[in-house]
């Protein structure tokens, strides 16, 4: 049983309203563009599909989408979108699940590799996007890098938004290499706040790179954004791809 938590029937149903400024046409064109192309004439999977906010324009597109989710009822709410024939979609742990075939890319958005609470696991997950890779084929992280350069000594907490539907920090246990993402959110009209928590575990970009050798995956990319910016020691997050040997260069336009 995979450590990441379960996401409950509640939050399943209030993810997409809460997540509505990223799952616009217009934030999502530079990820679309970038999965596509490398994606190429082949299929993808997506570990953590959740309710489809990548999954389900990348299919529209045209790129034969498959996804892997935890979450039976982030399932539910993408399986109210579009059936299984068009985007199937299999129970499970991202580090260990599978499905049939071969893919020319398999991706991992939002700083969902982070949901993963030991490295142990974190080195399955590349093992199994290994696995489900044709040669030359792609795996894809989106991550943030960990902003401990913000906690002065003694600080465990840095908030990362600060406004008025929404107050967020995260609490660091730097012994363990993990976090936990306290969340007060406006809930309706009548001033209330929901409090809500996750924990994570946080990774380097060197560490990532170290878990794609341990699973046989050559680091071709790293950018700060998906619009293709360069990564540099002021990125707060990354996008990284690492190739399977073998094959062919399916990447247009490069």
């Amino acid at each position: 049983m995979t450590s990441s938590e379960l996401w409950t029937r509640a939050t399943a149903d209030r993810y997409d309203a809460e997540e509505s400024e990223r799952s616009s046409a217009a934030f999502l064109a530079p990820t679309l563009a970038f999965l596509a192309d490398l994606a190429g004439d082949g299929r993808a999977l997506e570990f953590a599909i959740g309710t489809g906010r990548v999954g389900v324009p990348l299919r529209e597109r045209g790129v034969p989408v498959v996804g892997i989710e935890l979450s039976e009822h982030m399932a539910a709410v993408l399986r109210s979108k579009v059936d299984e024939a068009t985007l199937p979609v299999a129970l499970g742990d991202m580090a260990t699940a599978a499905v049939p075939g071969e893919f020319t890319l398999v991706y991992l958005v939002y700083n969902t590799i982070s949901n993963l609470l030991t490295q142990d696991e974190q080195v399955e997950c590349f093992r199994n996007a290994a696995r489900h890779l044709a040669p030359g084929g792609r795996f894809v992280v989106e991550v943030e890098v960990p902003p401990l350069r913000f906690l002065p000594p003694g600080q465990v907490a840095v908030p990362f938004d600060v406004s008025r539907r929404h107050l967020g920090f995260d609490t660091f246990d730097l012994a363990e290499q993990t976090l936990v993402s306290h969340h007060f959110t406006l809930d309706g009209t009548d001033g209330r706040y929901r409090r809500g928590s996750s924990r994570h575990r946080y990774v380097w970009p060197s560490e990532l790179d170290l878990m794609a050798r341990i699973a046989g995956l050559e680091r071709e990319r790293r950018v700060a954004d998906w619009d293709g910016a360069p990564f540099t020691e002021n990125s707060t997050k990354h996008i990284s791809v690492w190739r399977k040997p073998g094959g062919e260069d399916t990447v247009r336009g490069r």
